[in-house]
């Protein structure tokens, strides 16, 4: 029984055959055969091989005749020995002892012959040391020479099989074409470009035939005005006659059609022209007018839909794009080097001159095989002889398998010369799928090179069908469409309806990150508002995206999207916001910059260099968005772009989010006079621009995330009379000036973060102010005159020093409903408090408080959670206090309270667009 082991092994040695060419095939049938040869000499040589000496007499003429030339010299033959007795004699030696002189013929039982004296084991000793002294040696050690050679050859034919270097490359490549050739996607392709080869050639011959119909319909036409009227009217000849003959241009000689003398219940003709016959005679005379022309629309080739191929599932999708990649790591390891082509050609030189070799010095060696041989040994004193002949017993059959053996290295060698010549010949280290580019499939399947090319070569000589299961795996559009599939069948509409969320307007969104390709369910979402793409490397927008009607917004995120022109009318007459996130401004793709119905769009990614935005990206261009409003830009600009005068007629709102990078030149604001809102965060600022006395229709104006020192500028603001928004938070202020008081219709002032020590009596004086946010300041104490703000909603007052709050504030700002004073050093409460009836929001944590005034309880907009403070301190209030202010509030206050604040409670904690969010999350994702 075999192990599964040694099963294995057995399948990969079989593997290998897919590389061995017909003449590879043939060596190794060649060195088994000589291997074979050189057994049966080695067999025959240990059982058999032998040699019979016998001496010879130096006064013969034989003995002369055989020494030739040579004669031994004359030695008196000793006088024999007396013969033993009978009983010290044995048997069998009597007929060994002959006589030199012939007996007499009356003796009984006489031996004939010559006398030699000579007994068993000196004939033995003879043909021991004359096998080895006489006996070339070659004829002793031909078949262990001729085994050694062999295994020479058969080790060198697989060396490429098994060199460290090669080995490895080659189980992959076998192991991936394998793998190509079992995968349910290769036959799938294959059947794809068949089908498209078919259709594609009954295109051609259909529209070959079409012009060939038209010119017989041509030729026969000016037949018909040709020939003369009195032809026409020839009495032999009637039209029911001539109509009623099968032609071949009618069809009427169909089988499938049945002859009848009425043409009003024949069938019609087929206008295919494949039924026109090129030879009809006939049909030219016929009295009838000519047939149509055919229609070109009818004979159209249908695509053959009436066997659906059946989709792959999730596993051998997964393996087709494990498959995919896996070959283009390989191909990329492959063509880095020629290892292999070099191994295997030094391993066929190799082979050429070992035949070589063998040849030159086997030949010569040939005759020296020879059946007698004359042995000289040192044992005259022994035998008394000095020469003897002998016999090899193997000579012949040893000289027949020598020739044997050489003609199959001659045979060896002229393989080897064959495959020498057709690897300098062709160019091994290149190949192209020329074959699959002239049939016209598979087009874009890349040439090959280096050991991946030679690779294939090899297996070109097995079977050219593995290359092209091969190419299937090398083809981008197998890859695309592969992927399409996958999608189709991974992303339906069902999965995509139930990753839609709700953004905090209230609008469907749904956000696909690190997919291959659009999923085409995708536009069949009609109710979708928001679509978010995010790192998609082939993000196509198709004509179908125009059944998404609802669509208002679109998330690029390094997302380089092409847009068909069908889809690209759709977006410039629906899209109203675009996101775009990228690296370099070249790969923004230009479409972008035709979007004539979008309102907003935000841009991040390098834009600013030396003299503009990005290279490669001309803010001229905006020109063609002429309902632009909103234009946001992440960058490290220096300079305000001057292009963006192209759209100041349209823009309302401009933010410039610079992260950190100092912005020089601001003259570019000077023709932006229609901004409305202005947000320059992150631009290392030092001073208010002087730029902003040109926009006198500012309303908002966000310098956040600066290096403001000092705000002496304020009093040129004035000029702004529609300003109402001011925040300033996160820079350095020392100090608020009195100026302040002259921006009258602010509303909002957002101080935060700065080093603010008091505050001027002028800012009490800004009676429209509504929000005033002063977190995270040096404060120490708060001016009684903060009462004049009795408008005041929200007052942030949060990581100051404060030690005590003004009654003012209790009782003449009434209308506040977020106080924010927690980190402070306060030790008790005005008692006043309780006045702020529609207070919603306090925060009183981290301060130095040892009790709550009961008044609290007035405040009936805090129940439910809107008294923030530790737990302990709301044991110093009254039972019934501390229930109201803990129990559930009612609906409408549910209402009030549950409105988020329009600023977070700490600014510490550093914020977070969706962008980044997502960027990290997609990022996570990948690792």
């Amino acid at each position: 029984m075999f192990t599964l082991s040694e099963l294995a092994t057995l399948n990969e040695r079989q593997s290998y055959k897919l590389l061995k060419p017909w003449w590879e095939v043939f060596m190794d049938y060649l060195v088994v055969l000589m291997l074979m040869v050189s057994v049966l000499a080695g067999t025959l040589l240990l059982s058999r091989d032998r040699v019979v000496c016998l001496p010879i007499q130096p006064n013969t003429s034989f003995s002369n005749q055989s020494l030739g030339s040579e004669s031994l010299p004359h030695t008196p033959t000793p006088p024999p020995p007396p013969p033993p007795p009978p009983q010290q004699v044995p048997s069998s030696h009597h007929q060994s002892f002959l006589s030199s002189t012939p007996i007499s013929s009356g003796g009984k039982g006489s031996a004939r012959g010559l006398r030699t004296n000579l007994d068993y084991q000196q004939y033995i000793y003879v043909s021991q040391v004359c096998y080895h002294e006489a006996l070339p040696w070659f004829s002793r050690f031909f078949p262990y020479v001729a085994l050694l050679q062999s295994l020479v050859l058969l080790v060198s034919g697989c060396f490429w099989f098994h060199f460290p270097l090669t080995s490895s490359r080659i189980e992959h490549f076998l192991t991936i074409l394998a793998k190509c050739c079992e995968s349910p996607w290769t036959s799938r392709a294959l059947s794809h470009t068949a089908r498209q080869d078919r259709g594609r050639s009954r295109a051609t011959e259909e529209e070959e035939r079409q012009q060939e119909g038209e010119e017989e319909e041509e030729e026969r036409e000016g037949r018909r005005e040709d020939r003369p009227q009195a032809y026409l009217r020839h009495p032999t000849l009637s039209s029911a006659s001539i109509t009623r003959q099968p032609s071949l241009d009618s069809g009427t000689d169909s089988p499938l059609l049945g002859r009848s003398d009425s043409t009003s219940t024949a069938a019609p003709p087929s206008p295919c022209p494949s039924t026109l016959s090129r030879t009809s005679s006939l049909s030219s005379l016929a009295f009838v007018d000519p047939p149509a022309p055919p229609q070109p629309h009818l004979c159209r080739l249908i695509p053959d839909t009436t066997r659906p191929m059946a989709s792959l599932d999730r596993s051998d999708g997964e393996q087709a794009r494990a498959l995919f990649e896996r070959v283009r790591r390989f191909r990329s390891h492959c063509e880095s080097s020629d290892i292999i082509y070099k191994v295997y050609f030094a391993q066929t030189v190799f082979k050429v001159l070992k035949v070589v070799v063998i040849v030159s010095y086997t030949t010569p060696l040939l005759g020296s095989i020879t059946f007698n041989h004359i042995c000289q040994p040192l044992s005259h004193a022994l035998t008394g002889y000095r020469a003897f002949e002998c016999t090899h017993a193997l000579a012949s059959v040893l000289h027949k398998l020598l020739v044997v053996y050489l003609c199959l290295v001659g045979l060896f060698g002229l393989l080897g010369l064959y495959s020498l010549s057709w690897i300098c010949h062709k160019s091994l280290r290149k190949y192209s799928f020329q074959c699959l580019h002239d049939t016209g499939s598979m087009l874009d399947v890349p040439d090959l090179c280096n050991d991946l090319a030679f690779l294939l070569h090899m297996a070109d000589q097995y079977d050219p069908l593995l290359a092209h299961r091969l190419s299937v795996f090398l083809s981008p559009v197998s890859e695309t469409r592969l992927l399409e599939e996958n999608l189709e069948r991974r992303w339906g509409v069902e999965r995509l309806r139930s990753m839609t969320t709700c953004d905090p307007q209230g609008r469907t969104q749904l956000q696909l990150v690190a997919l291959s390709s659009l999923p085409p369910a995708l536009f069949t979402l009609g109710q979708l508002e928001v679509l978010k793409l995010e790192l998609i490397t082939d993000a196509k927008l198709p004509s179908q995206i125009s059944n998404m009607t609802s669509l208002r917004e679109l998330h690029l995120y390094h997302c380089t999207a092409a847009v068909e022109p069908g889809a690209l009318h759709f977006l410039q007459e629906r899209l109203e916001v675009l996101h775009l996130t990228f690296t370099q401004a070249t790969v923004i793709p230009g479409w972008v910059y035709s979007l004539r119905g979008l309102q907003e769009l935000h841009m991040t990614g390098h834009l600013g260099c030396e003299g503009g935005v990005g290279r490669g990206w001309g803010m001229g261009s905006l020109r063609q968005l002429r309902h632009l409003r909103v234009l946001s830009l992440w960058d490290s600009l220096t300079r305000i772009p001057a292009e963006l005068g192209e759209v100041s007629g349209s823009l309302v709102r401009l933010e410039i989010h610079n992260e950190g990078a100092r912005l020089l030149v601001l003259t570019g604001l000077r023709r932006l006079t229609g901004l409305t809102e202005l947000q320059l965060q992150g631009c290392q600022l030092e001073r208010l621009p002087s730029a902003l006395l040109a926009l006198t229709a500012l309303r908002s104006l966000d310098l956040q995330h600066n290096c403001l020192r000092t705000l002496e500028e304020l009093l040129s603001l004035q000029h702004l009379r529609r300003l109402s928004c001011l925040r300033l938070a996160h820079n350095r202020v020392l100090a608020l000036p009195a100026s302040v008081g002259v921006l009258r219709r602010l509303e909002l002032l957002d101080l935060a973060h700065n080093e603010l020590q008091s505050l001027p009596p002028a800012l009490f004086t800004l009676h429209r102010l509504r929000r005033l946010y002063l977190a995270g300041n040096l404060l120490e104490v708060l001016p009684a005159e903060v009462g004049a703000l009795t408008l005041l909603s929200e007052l942030d007052l949060s990581g100051n020093r404060l030690e005590s709050l003004p009654v003012e504030l209790c009782t003449k700002c009434l209308e506040l409903r977020n106080l924010n004073v927690s980190h402070n050093s306060l030790g008790s409460l005005p008692p006043d408090l309780g006045c702020l009836s529609q207070l919603t929001r306090l925060d009183l944590r981290g301060n130095s408080l040892e009790q709550l005034p009961a008044e609290l309880g007035h405040c009936t907009g805090l129940c439910g959670g809107g008294l923030l403070v530790e737990n302990w301190l709301l044991h110093s209030l009254p039972r019934q206090v501390r229930d109201l202010l803990t129990q559930p509030c009612s609906s409408s206050s549910t209402s009030v309270s549950s409105e988020p604040p329009s600023r977070p409670e700490s600014d510490s904690f550093p914020t977070f667009s969706t962008s980044h969010w997502s960027f990290l999350l997609a990022a996570e994702s990948r690792i």
